[in-house]
């Protein structure tokens, strides 16, 4: 019949699209370890930073304190566990000539084990008060913020900067609506920055477990290789869902009235007004969710002309 398609089901992934924007999952604060002053802090936001490197140096009266208190306590204790290997040995010669009990070594002895786990807790304490007056990078990774200044005094567990770790990139996007609730971990999709250049493979890692104040539902995706990632970039995303039958017809065909969308059904009777449930559109071609069947005749040729055939009838003049 022309003028008239017949519909045909076809199968259709559905897309889900939103705009995404790569952030941290999580930042690592790097934490003054002891009250101090910071100094040689000569890092700027941006910079890249090994695991274990130098940062800044803690200087002022609270380190030089804590060292010189954990420097006396290690003297004491090697003082303590040298006395404690003497006095052993001469129990040990005491008891060869008959002189000392077997007990009293037992005793010189334990008392040798007590001064040997007294040093290294004196030694370990002393290393790190040493490893507190020197601010190191915890992990490999950039630096977000620096969140202190040259000369600045700084309290025990302050932050003095924040580090953006290596692979902690990931990207979040969110979703409204119908869309929302189909969203599941696991599926895969696509990220095109904004700026350009070729689209990214990426998989849905987090759904939201509450939606937004703006009513969106927050989803976390995460790429196989995040050195892809630029931190800030935004872009669209586009989540592949599951295959559903749809049945296409021309988007020329479809009519908006009194908020619903129609299509012309062609029947023995004449042309009858169908409502439908418009789903995704490929181009110039839109798949019907709900309201057809296969087999259905649908006007395509002037649907909207038809649609409104005689509409003056349907009104009452003005008086």
């Amino acid at each position: 019949m022309a003028g008239a398609i017949t519909t045909r089901e076809q199968p259709v992934a559905m897309q889900y699209r939103a705009y995404g924007r790569v952030q941290p999952i999580a930042v690592l604060p790097v934490t003054a370890g002891q009250g101090g002053v910071v100094t040689g802090l000569r890092i700027f936001p941006g910079a890249a930073v090994a695991a274990g490197e130098p940062l800044a140096t803690l200087t002022g009266p609270e380190i030089q304190s804590l060292l010189v208190s954990r420097q006396g306590a290690l003297r004491s204790a090697s003082a303590q566990l040298t006395a404690s290997r003497r006095a052993l040995e001469i129990e040990r010669r005491q008891l060869t000539a008959h002189l000392a009990t077997r007990l009293s070594v037992g005793a010189a002895e334990s008392a040798l084990a007590a001064a040997e786990a007294a040093y290294a807790t004196a030694e370990a304490e002393l290393d790190d008060a040493q490893a507190r007056s020197t601010l190191r990078a915890p992990a490999a990774g950039r630096v977000l913020a620096v969140d202190s200044a040259e000369g600045e005094r700084v309290a025990t567990g302050q932050t003095i900067l924040t580090l953006q770790t290596g692979g902690s990139l990931w990207l979040t996007a969110s979703f409204y609506g119908a869309d929302a609730a189909s969203i599941r971990v696991g599926m895969r999709g696509a990220f095109r920055p904004a700026t350009g250049g070729s689209a990214l493979p990426v998989t849905v890692a987090a759904v939201g477990a509450s939606l937004g104040a703006d009513g969106g539902e927050q989803v976390g995706l995460i790429t196989a290789n995040p050195r892809d990632w630029l931190n800030g970039e935004w872009g669209a995303v586009t989540v592949e869902g599951a295959t559903h039958p749809m049945i296409p017809v021309p988007t020329d065909a479809l009519i908006m009235d009194r908020a619903r969308w129609w299509v012309l059904v062609h029947t023995p009777q004449g042309d009858r007004p169908q409502p439908v449930v418009p789903g995704p559109t490929r181009g110039w071609e839109t798949f019907i969710a709900q309201g057809l069947t296969p087999g259905q005749q649908v006007v395509v040729q002037n649907a909207y002309l038809e649609y409104h055939r005689n509409i003056a009838s349907r009104y009452l003049p003005a008086d």
